[in-house]
Order: C-alpha cells, then sequence, then structure tokens
C-alpha cells in the first residue's frame, strides 16, 4: 500500500512544476484549467513570480493545489502511480480530496483562494503571529500555551500591554507537524509572552522560532474564515458535492482513515480555525501497517517529517516526492522496491 501525500501552505516557490509544464499535457491541462476559473494567468505567476506575489496567500494557496494537482495526474497517468490513501497537510487537504475525487478540481482552486482571502481578512496584518517550537513535548506546549493566554491577558487587564485593536488574547497549538515539533498561533501579544515564558524556564534543547506569517493561522482567531468556507460548501452541497470518495483519506482534524463524504465539509470547515493533527495523522497511517508514501507537490517537507514520527515509533517508512521529471523516475523505481 502506498499512501499519497499533499504539501500546505509554504512549500511554493518561483519555477515550481516548470518541467513538468513543459513535458506533459496533463499538467499544463492543469495549470489552464486553474488560470481560467481564477482569471489569472497561473503559469506568469508560477515561473516568473515575483516571489513577493506568490508567497501572499491568496496565490499561493490556488498555486499549491494546482501543482500538486498536475504532479499526481502526471504520476497516476505517466508511470501509474496507485495510492490507497490521500492525505494533506492544511492547504494540502484540499489536494488530497481532489485526488480521492471528493469535488472536482476547479471548485477545490475556487474554495482555497476564497480561503486564503478570507484566512487573511480574519485578522488584520500585524496583529497574529506563528512561531514554532523544537524540542518539547506537546503536552508541555499545550499547557505552556494557557499559562501564556492567561498571563497575556493578565497584562491586557492591567493597561502594562497596549494592543491594536480588539483582537481576541489567545495563543493555540496550531500544527502538530512531528515529534519535538509544534507550531502556535494566535495574538502576537500572547505569543511573545509564549516565547518569553519559555525562555525563562531555561530547559535544555527548546527552541521558539518566530515564523514569517501574514495571520494567526489554523487558531480561533480565524472564525471569520470559517464561517466564510461554510457560506461556500452549503451552496456547494446543492449541487451534490462532496461525491463519494474513489479512494478513503485521513482527515487534519481527525487522524482516522475516512471514506464518508458526508463528513468532508464539516471536518475542512473546522480545520480553518483548530488544529491539523498531521503528526497524528501520519502515526495513524504506520499504525495500519502503510510503509511507503508518495509526495505530490512542490518540496519535501512532507517527507522530513515523516521521518521523524517513524523513527520515534521504530517503524520504517519510506516517502519519494515528485515535482520534477528526476523524482518522477525516482517514484517509478520506489514502486517496484
Amino acid at each position: 500500500m502506498i499512501a499519497g501525500f499533499f504539501p500546505g501552505q509554504g512549500s511554493q516557490s518561483v519555477g515550481m512544476g516548470r518541467e513538468f509544464y513543459d513535458e506533459f499535457t496533463v499538467f499544463r491541462q492543469t495549470i489552464e484549467e486553474a488560470s481560467d476559473t481564477l482569471g489569472i494567468n497561473l503559469k506568469t505567476l508560477l515561473f516568473e513570480g515575483p516571489d513577493s506575489d506568490l508567497t501572499l496567500t491568496e496565490n499561493a494557496q490556488p498555486a499549491i493545489l494546482a501543482v500538486s494537482t498536475g504532479c499526481f495526474r502526471v504520476a497516476e497517468s505517466v508511470i501509474g502511480a496507485k495510492t490507497s490513501v490521500h492525505l494533506g497537510h492544511s492547504l494540502g487537504e484540499y489536494s488530497a480530496l481532489v485526488a480521492s475525487e471528493a469535488f472536482p478540481f476547479a471548485d477545490a482552486v475556487a474554495w482555497v483562494r476564497t480561503r486564503g482571502l478570507a484566512m487573511q481578512k480574519a485578522v488584520p496584518v500585524g496583529l497574529g503571529t506563528m512561531a514554532a517550537v523544537i524540542g518539547a513535548e506537546d503536552a508541555d506546549i499545550e499547557v505552556w500555551c494557557r499559562e501564556a493566554t492567561d498571563a497575556a491577558r493578565a497584562l491586557r487587564a492591567s493597561g502594562a500591554q497596549e494592543v491594536q485593536g480588539e483582537l481576541k488574547c489567545t495563543v493555540e497549538c496550531a500544527n502538530y507537524n512531528a515529534p519535538g515539533q509544534v507550531v502556535v498561533s494566535g495574538s502576537v501579544d500572547a505569543v511573545e509572552q509564549f516565547e518569553k515564558s519559555v525562555s525563562s524556564k531555561g530547559i535544555r534543547g527548546v527552541m521558539v522560532k518566530r515564523l514569517s506569517v501574514s495571520a494567526p493561522f489554523h487558531s480561533s482567531l480565524m472564525g471569520p474564515a470559517r464561517s466564510r468556507m461554510k457560506e461556500e460548501f452549503d451552496s456547494a452541497k446543492g449541487r451534490g458535492l462532496p461525491e463519494a470518495l474513489r479512494t478513503p483519506y485521513i482527515p487534519n482534524r481527525t487522524a482516522i482513515r475516512t471514506s464518508e463524504p458526508g463528513v468532508v465539509f464539516p471536518l475542512l470547515e473546522e480545520q480553518v480555525d483548530h488544529s491539523v493533527l498531521w503528526s497524528q495523522s501520519v502515526s495513524h497511517l504506520l499504525d495500519s501497517g502503510v510503509t511507503r508514501a508518495i509526495e505530490f507537490g512542490p518540496g519535501k517537507v512532507l517527507q522530513g517529517l515523516a521521518k521523524r514520527i517513524a523513527r520515534q515509533k521504530n517503524l520504517p517508512f519510506e516517502t519519494i516526492p515528485v515535482f520534477d521529471l528526476e523524482t518522477l523516475k525516482l517514484a517509478e523505481k520506489g514502486m517496484h522496491p
């Protein structure tokens, strides 16, 4: 059995997918369909940038979805790749569901553009942020989030902390990426309090690194974006979506394999303002006996995370990326070890 991995935002780079675009009709058709759906020249954005435009949330999300879907289609049609379960990290869940045929690609492209705009609009730039926590246990980080939130709220209440706007004060676990790697998300003052608190503990091997992001994704501060996506999905239900899944997937919110189409939209809504359970999802995959995966799309981030998760469980696992001609050849060999 081979799983299909689909990366999320942050894996984008100018030039991604260029070799597949030049070589394979199915990839070109995928990019052209996305361009027509969005009313933009996605080819120019992908291959010429500039990077500052590509990294904008409303552009990065449909661009990664298009490239990941194109890579999946190339691997399926050119080397006969067959996957038995799909899972994607955050935005990548849309790519995973397109591959599972839960809904058409064009719908997914439109939704992730809306999602990106709604997530950016939910919190004004500069009021929310995220940070990666390296080397700590999940349970400890959850406790530290609660402590930092309480401390930051007390500072606000006392007037000692000047805050722009009326954004709720909170810091929460946003992404459980792998053992010893969790991303927290929230208001700037609460994340700053989290950083100070963890630093003061002086725990050897624990590091907090602020991320260069424009909003506190996957936190309760994304509530308005979740409501916006519910509007989109409620409209889609009238068209009979989602459809029966051709291939099961592992949702970010449950980390349990399912083929039930009725849960797709509610879980995609909930994913917007709740944690991504990636580490738990890959653990579920490993526990079910899956030992190989193909990562469809730009970069090798999910490959690295999977290695860490498998190493902690002392289980074998191989991930093969597919994003250019060289990796496509390696994937073809890897399917028949």
